[in-house]
């Protein structure tokens, strides 16, 4: 083994044992960051207009800081964007990560010297998390490629601003740098096709080890590698293609067709990042569940799902949360996010430690006749029918259909397939699919049963459909993601007309 691969393992077993330390102890973990925020930003314009100086406890800190999202945090945010210091966090932010909004548009999550770490360390200790469970570590002299945003950043009154993944490869960990692909000119590159046709040529002859990125953006490369080389599986191309890490988008409706681009099973790493925050990661081959990062300047809420209507719904911590629940995410961080919605939605599988799957995101539902379906709902329904009918499916979109033509309302489901399948293959499909939502959501089970609605109906869409609607957004690859679930047909729509299907 090379000294390389030794000192890993002596850091990853340090690393490890740290991380034990604290996730055995998560009340005590959090009441301490808690402390440090609120001791923090005390004398920030936020603190001030919200009396910190009176907050002890956290049921002081509910009652003197109501839960916002970017939208309610957003007359702070213009007034840092203007230049002004000390309003949400002491001092400036040293970055502004841009991501996509919804009623302002483009939004500007503030990143801060004690926050950054914490984007770069959640990556690294799942990696360590990984080395200490293998002992593998041959990746670490083979190349590795993360397929994120451009690296080049524009200032905004003195603060550097771009996508979250071009700021993070500023900080490229020293042992990676001799390892890293693509170069630093093909990263720049802002058009993803062109983007990921240079980054394809470039890495052809490689030999690559750990691919990451997001899962639609990752196939699309993996696609184009093979067209390139004209070998017939990446295995073939990518002998010693060992590790996928991916995070942002559920992997289990991708996992079958990319079984079969690899050519093999292969190690799969979960990342739970965000824009507002590093949230958690995979720590065990042996489970899907992400350990919750407790210890990470971040002060995590909890707001059950079914209550999100509520006008002071109940906010919960590490301490009082339950398994099994979905869970919308809350957080205040030490970038001077108070009480901010992620938006994010998440359910406990473990407690001590506290380990989650995210579940969707809580904009991201159906909900027409009260059914309430969320994303694991439909993604776990996919996968267990795609088990039985070995379908390739790229993407998909679930809307409700309220006033059809004739007969009763019904979920449609658009389905971008790999190959296009014969009608009795679709009707079979939906059967299927419709047999699994019954199960997995009472509500659903309920309205088909009283008759309010009917089966659901699959869209199949020929390839490239939904690859042609993130552009025409202007969102193609990247941190973006399509929406597989909306609560009116507006996705749809647009397909309908800007595509024209």
């Amino acid at each position: 083994m090379s000294v390389k691969g030794l000192a890993a393992k002596f850091l990853a077993k340090f690393f490890v044992w740290k991380i034990k330390n604290w996730s055995k102890n998560p009340i005590e973990t959090q009441n301490k960051v808690f402390r440090q925020l609120i001791f923090n930003g005390k004398n920030t314009d936020f603190g001030k207009d919200h009396k910190f100086y009176e907050i002890n406890s956290h049921s002081e800190f509910v009652a003197n800081v109501k839960v916002k999202d970017y939208e309610g945090l957003l007359p702070y945010i213009e007034r840092i964007l203007k230049g002004e210091k000390d309003v949400l966090w002491p001092g400036k932010p040293v970055y502004f990560a841009k991501t996509s909004g919804t009623t302002s548009g483009i939004k500007h999550i503030p990143i801060t010297k004690e926050s950054m770490p914490s984007h770069v360390n959640g990556s690294r200790d799942a990696i360590f998390h990984y080395i200490n469970e293998t002992g593998k570590t041959d990746f670490l002299k083979r190349k590795v490629i993360f397929l994120q945003g451009s690296p080049v950043l524009k200032e905004l009154n003195g603060i550097k601003t771009g996508r979250l993944s071009g700021i993070v490869a500023h900080y490229t960990p020293s042992y990676l740098k001799t390892n890293i692909m693509p170069s630093w000119k093909s990263n720049c590159i802002e058009d993803w096709e062109k983007k990921v046709e240079k980054i394809t040529n470039e890495t052809t002859k490689e030999d690559m080890a750990v691919i990451g990125g997001i899962p639609p953006w990752v196939q699309m490369y993996f696609e184009k590698l093979k067209k390139v080389s004209g070998k017939k599986t990446i295995s073939d191309l990518f002998p010693n293609f060992k590790l996928f890490v991916y995070g942002g988008v559920n992997y289990e409706p991708y996992r079958n067709t990319f079984n079969k681009l690899i050519g093999k099973k292969i190690d799969t790493l979960e990342y739970f990042p965000a824009s507002e925050g590093f949230f958690a990661y995979q720590d065990s081959q042996k489970s899907n569940g992400l350990l919750l990062q407790l210890n990470s300047g971040i002060f995590y809420e909890f707001i059950k799902l079914k209550d999100m209507g509520l006008e002071n719904p109940k906010r919960y911590t590490v301490e009082n949360v339950i398994k099994d629940t979905n869970y919308v995410l809350i957080i205040s961080t030490n970038a001077g996010l108070w009480a901010y919605n992620t938006g994010d939605t998440i359910a406990f599988i473990s407690l001590f430690p506290h380990r989650i799957i995210v579940t969707g995101r809580y904009k991201h539902f159906i909900s027409a006749f009260g059914e309430h379906v969320i994303a694991s709902e439909v993604e776990k329904s996919l996968k267990l029918a795609l088990e039985k009918q070995p379908l390739e499916v790229n993407e998909f979109c679930v809307v409700p259909q309220v006033s059809p033509k004739k007969g009763l309302p019904f979920h449609e489901w658009w389905i971008e397939f790999k190959k296009p399948p014969s009608k009795s293959e679709v009707k079979k499909l939906s059967a299927t699919l419709d047999y699994h939502m019954q199960i997995h959501n009472i509500y659903y089970k309920d309205l088909i049963e009283g008759k309010v609605l009917k089966e659901l109906e699959i869209i199949a869409l020929k390839e490239g459909v939904f690859k042609k609607y993130m552009k025409s957004k202007g969102k193609l690859g990247g941190q973006n993601k399509l929406p597989r679930l909306s609560n009116d047909r507006t996705v749809v729509e647009e397909i309908v007309l800007e595509i024209k299907v």
